[in-house]
């Protein structure tokens, strides 16, 4: 089993930034970020390997970075905009290689979740 907490989501203005953090319990070689904004399905943001290698959505390339240390999980989110209004949930997988760890990322298939954190982005 492996717990998850996210902080670091708030209320900022278009064009701000936010750090996400992911405090776990244990690492895996797959974890990540997704979201869900309101009235929408839970989409996958970003992934890192066990070799630090990463994985965006489309959406948020250029704009959002992925990182990791030894005990948390961290999402830099930067040039936000309204769209990227949403919960933000930390995510760890059991997949072992680089290409099941992006294809369960876009499928929305990670073994475990964190329980969200807002974001909401508005003027």
């Amino acid at each position: 089993q492996v717990q998850l907490v996210e902080t670091g989501g708030g209320s900022v203005q278009p064009g701000g930034s936010l750090r996400l953090s992911c405090r776990y319990t244990r690492s895996t070689d797959c974890m990540g970020w997704f979201r869900q904004g309101p009235g929408k399905e839970r989409e996958g943001v970003a992934a890192i390997d066990e070799d630090a290698r990463t994985r965006y959505g489309d959406s948020v390339k250029g704009r959002f970075t992925i990182s990791k240390s030894k005990n948390t999980l961290y999402l830099q989110m930067n040039g936000l905009k309204p769209e990227d209004t949403g919960i933000y949930y930390c995510a760890a997988d059991r997949a072992r290689l680089q290409a099941q760890c992006w294809l369960r990322l876009h499928r929305v298939e990670f073994d475990y979740w964190g329980q969200g954190t807002q974001v909401s982005v508005s003027s």
